[in-house]
């Protein structure tokens, strides 16, 4: 059965069986998994309740005045201006609630901006359109970006059970830790949220807002961008895996381990075959969402590298390109976002794909003296 066959099939179904459809369907927010996602919710169901009580007793008085008073049983409406006590009364009853309510809130609130005494830093930084996690403490990061097929997202295919919401790189944290985030960004306004922590922060250029958690049940916790960002906004997902503390130490000396092995790779001998493999692996991540999978763009704004002068024409301009971005343009600079060995992967694979086939091989020791000239 297609793709269109099986979501006209779900919408005759919603239509012809609401209560299945209605099965998960929920109007609260969610209680979350973290002391703060409790508080919140907490919060939120207290004011709830008050404002419940409140619009009940209005509107019971309302309607039993209109009842109560009607012109058929006789009654007349009354005339007077002013009743110091009433207008004391409506004033004070709502100071007061008013007081009663502001207590929790602000409590909850301080404790939300309460990000010392933390256990670990993560620098979270915004970019069109990935996550880049930098582990202050430990001395390494990594960018994470969705791994959701465009099959799937152009509907080729039947949608995943995690569809737009699964990445390449997992943000890894302990469990019973407070671990303090430094949310900036790269290019525009972009905002990191994860509903079941509570956490919801805009990430600015050129400014570090904090933020912090602690999550004490183990398990993988989803959430995606939330400020309109460009293009790609809907395919920026957040993921968060919540291990035991002895699970992230061993996770944090492989990722010692895979920088250390990735710095090395600058001065390996590369064969052409190796960085064409790598090189289409990181275009896909990095450049296939605004250049194409085949090489095709969307110009004007994303030209074509298939037979693109550019592309085909000296290897210094294509670096300098790739490497420091085009100012007043959507091309951006992956000089500090990609790897040396990834950078000469992707323009090697650029300049002998789709048909460019120049025969260069751009090796990560060049662009390293490149970024260094």
């Amino acid at each position: 059965m297609g793709v269109h066959a099986k979501q006209a099939g779900a919408v005759a179904a919603g239509l012809t069986i609401p209560t299945l459809v209605l099965a998960d369907w929920g109007i609260n927010m969610p209680a979350g998994v973290t002391a703060t996602s409790n508080d919140i919710y907490g919060l939120h169901m207290t004011i709830l309740w008050i404002c419940i009580a409140i619009g009940a007793v209005v509107f019971g008085v309302m309607f039993w005045s209109i009842f109560a008073h009607r012109k058929s049983k006789g009654h007349k409406p009354a005339h007077f201006h002013e009743h110091p006590l009433v207008e004391v009364v409506w004033t004070v009853i709502p100071l007061l609630i008013l007081v009663i309510m502001a207590i929790p809130a602000t409590a909850t609130l301080v404790d939300m901006y309460d990000t010392t005494e933390s256990d670990i830093d993560i620098k979270v930084t915004g970019y069109q359109w990935k996550w880049h996690y930098d582990y202050i403490d430990e001395e390494f990061g990594f960018f994470s970006a969705l791994t959701t097929p465009r099959d799937q997202i152009y509907n080729r295919t039947a949608k995943g059970e995690h569809y737009l919401l699964e990445v390449d790189n997992e943000m890894v944290i302990p469990v019973g830790k407070k671990v303090r985030l430094l949310l900036t960004a790269n290019d525009v306004i972009h905002s990191w949220w994860v509903p079941e922590f509570g956490v919801k922060k805009d990430a600015i250029p050129g400014f570090i807002n904090e933020a912090w958690t602690r999550v004490d049940v183990p398990g993988v916790y989803r959430g995606q961008c939330t400020e309109l960002c460009g293009k790609d906004h809907a395919f920026m997902p957040i993921v968060v895996r919540a291990v035991p503390e002895a699970e992230y130490l061993a996770w944090v000396d492989e990722q010692k381990a895979a920088a250390e092995t990735e710095r090395e790779l600058t001065q390996k001998d590369w064969t052409m075959a190796e960085l064409m493999e790598r090189g289409e692996g990181v275009y896909a991540r990095a450049c296939a969402a605004c250049h194409q999978a085949d090489g095709s763009g969307l110009p004007p704004a994303f030209p074509a590298l298939k037979a693109s002068a550019l592309v085909t024409g000296p290897a210094d301009g294509h670096l300098e390109v790739v490497v420091n971005g085009v100012s007043g343009t959507a091309m951006q600079a992956f000089g500090g976002q990609l790897s040396e060995a990834d950078l000469a992967a992707v323009i090697t694979y650029e300049r002998n794909a789709w048909g460019n086939n120049t025969g260069d091989m751009v090796t990560p020791k060049q662009v390293f003296d490149f970024k260094n000239q």
